[in-house]
């Protein structure tokens, strides 16, 4: 295949608000440049990993190469499909770097939302050439207008710039096209230069090895090529290199400017890192780009195998994992309830579930997860500063001078009418507000600064419930604030079950207390001897519930005859009751371990 012009190549990615229809705008885009047939053709044809065709969401970021001619002339556009859901922002990130231009999709009947007032920014921030597209115009209900309006005064990007669409019929899209062509530039860059090729992603293959995603900034790359990854410091051969179409097409060269993937039969899962600058070895190496951000992990929980057996397999399931997503970390740790296991750290809540049900489903491993916290920092009489990553690392009362919890600004945009129930939520969960705006008449953006705590574990929910689903969301961690905070113990049978300790507020401390016991009681099934659950803070028990005993009626024989006879009986069902309690050991099913997320509003 004869190379392509470096000004005849566009680099863009499409970044929107979750379900506005990214995928199949990338589909109608495939189809349209012939990259694929109708044969071929399927919904959402990029999102390939099972999980994401089951939930309907992007996960992972996707890059895929669409050769057009247009007047004679041969084109190539790298699409570099894009997650939409705010905990996958770090795979938006990534992406950004390696375009020159974004298509900013919006509903055309929901607008402006949370989530595109985010990517719109993060787009700005790259320089990057901004396509403002209206999707959705076939909808009975759209109001593409209004919402062409709403862009131009919440986001600065003019009306008449917009292009609207419908990525489900194919209406408009000849116009996307040429639009792509006159407003995205080409990329900058000399094939002749040093060779410097940023990596944007990875994922392992079992057969092939590390295939890693790469943009070309500078130079050219080209098969049996000795490179050399600069920050591992790590040499290999360039076995194969290609374009994804969107399958793996094998070439013979990539040059400055274009998007593709290397592979070098590399094993070793520690050898590419997201961010990585590949070079040439020597004298004639190119200096590393400026990589990406290391995302802050927000949420952290436990996972053990429910066998402990599969301690081993555990491990190598996660490794695998964070070669293919590096926003996602590990650690080994053991708990007296559980066992052997590993301390994970996520982006958020749907960034955890989705990693679960991936060893779940990809690694077939049954697994425990205890309830996630998020990270807070404590500052010791001493002077010391310490990241609390769980709440059995939380250092007794007396040596703590200040404990800070991450703070977070929320932008929430929802219909009018639904203003005071959100603000009512927010205060509730000790939010300040720091801002209102009207994008439109009838929609409003209200922006507050809430604990991370009280908006990871069920805020998104109660929000959609109390807009009847009509309010989006998005957050970004702006900092540590101190607060009355205390580790909360559960005790089950007088033993401290280290898995279900919680860091809350002194405040909310008893209710919190009071409805676990209450939800353990239900989910911890009676044993031969009475089994007490209770919650304590330091050495004060705050709240406590009695899981019953089974009885057997020992005196059903007795009927008649000296009462002293029965009490006999009783006397000795109790002593044996109190042997079972000193040896016999209390089994708390997985269910449990979410108990400690009831945050008690509902016995409100």
């Amino acid at each position: 295949m004869t190379a392509i012009e470096r000004n005849n190549i566009r680099n863009f990615c499409i970044i929107a608000h979750i379900d506005h229809g990214k995928s199949t705008l990338a589909d109608r885009l495939l189809e349209h440049t012939g990259t694929i047939t109708q044969r071929e053709m399927q919904e959402q044809i990029l999102d390939d990993m099972e999980l994401e065709r089951a939930r309907g969401i992007t996960i992972k970021a996707r890059a895929v190469a669409m050769h057009c001619d247009i007047d004679g002339t041969r084109y190539e556009l790298n699409l570099i499909d894009t997650p939409g859901h705010v905990d996958f922002h770090y795979e938006v990130s990534r992406s950004l770097a390696c375009c020159e231009g974004a298509l900013l999709l919006v509903d055309a009947f929901q607008g402006v939302e949370a989530q595109t007032v985010a990517n719109v920014y993060a787009a700005m921030g790259h320089d990057l050439a901004v396509i403002p597209v209206i999707n959705k115009i076939d909808l009975k209900h759209q109001r593409a207008d209004e919402v062409a309006l709403e862009m131009e005064q919440s986001l600065g990007l003019p009306m008449d710039e917009s292009i609207r669409v419908s990525a489900k019929t194919g209406i408009g899209i000849p116009d996307l096209m040429s639009a792509i062509l006159k407003r995205i530039p080409p990329p900058e860059g000399e094939r002749d230069s040093p060779l410097q090729a940023m990596v944007f992603d990875s994922h392992y293959d079992e057969f092939r090895g590390v295939i890693t995603y790469v943009r070309v900034m500078n130079g050219t790359l080209f098969k049996g090529q000795k490179i050399h990854f600069i920050n591992t410091g790590s040499v290999h051969e360039v076995l194969e290199l290609g374009q994804f179409a969107p399958k793996r097409r094998p070439c013979e060269e990539l040059q400055a400017g274009e998007v593709g993937y290397v592979i070098c039969n590399i094993k070793s899962l520690d050898k590419v890192k997201i961010g990585d600058t590949i070079s040439v070895p020597g004298e004639k190496s190119g200096t590393a780009l400026s990589g990406y951000q290391e995302p802050p992990r927000m949420v952290y929980c436990g996972l053990y195998p429910s066998d402990g057996q599969d301690f081993s397999e555990l491990r190598d399931a996660l490794t695998k994992l964070s070669i293919n997503d590096p926003s996602f970390e590990f650690e080994p740790e053991s708990s007296d309830a559980l066992g052997f296991g590993f301390r994970c750290g996520f982006l958020g809540l749907l960034h955890m579930e989705i990693i679960q049900q991936r060893l779940e489903g990809e690694a077939d491993i049954d697994l425990v997860q205890t309830a996630p916290n998020v990270t807070y920092q404590i500052m010791t009489k001493m002077g010391e500063i310490l990241e609390i990553h769980r709440p059995q690392e939380v250092p007794d009362s007396g040596q703590i001078a200040e404990f800070r919890q991450p703070i977070v600004r929320v932008n929430i945009v929802i219909p009018e009418e639904y203003v005071g129930a959100v603000m009512k939520l927010c205060t509730e969960r000790r939010g300040v507000q720091t801002g209102q705006e009207y994008l439109s008449p009838t929609r409003v953006m209200l922006t507050y600064e809430l604990p991370l705590g009280d908006v990871i574990y069920d805020m998104h929910d109660k929000l959609k419930s109390n807009t009847r689903g009509y309010g989006t969301m998005d957050y970004e961690v702006i900092g540590y604030q101190p607060a009355d905070l205390v580790r909360m113990d559960i005790l089950v049978n007088g033993n401290k079950v280290d898995a279900l300790s919680v860091i809350c507020n002194r405040g909310d401390a008893d209710r919190r207390g009071r409805a676990v016991v209450k939800k353990l009681k239900e989910e911890i099934s009676r044993h031969m001897f009475e089994v007490a659950v209770q919650a304590a803070i330091g050495s004060r028990v705050i709240a406590r519930e009695t899981v019953k005993a089974l009885r057997k009626n020992v005196t059903a024989k007795c009927y008649g005859g000296d009462i002293s006879r029965k009490r006999k009986l009783w006397q000795k069902q109790k002593e044996g009751k109190k042997r079972m309690k000193s040896i016999g050991s209390v089994d708390i099913p997985q269910k449990a371990f979410m108990a400690v997320l009831d945050t008690g509003e509902a016995g409100k």
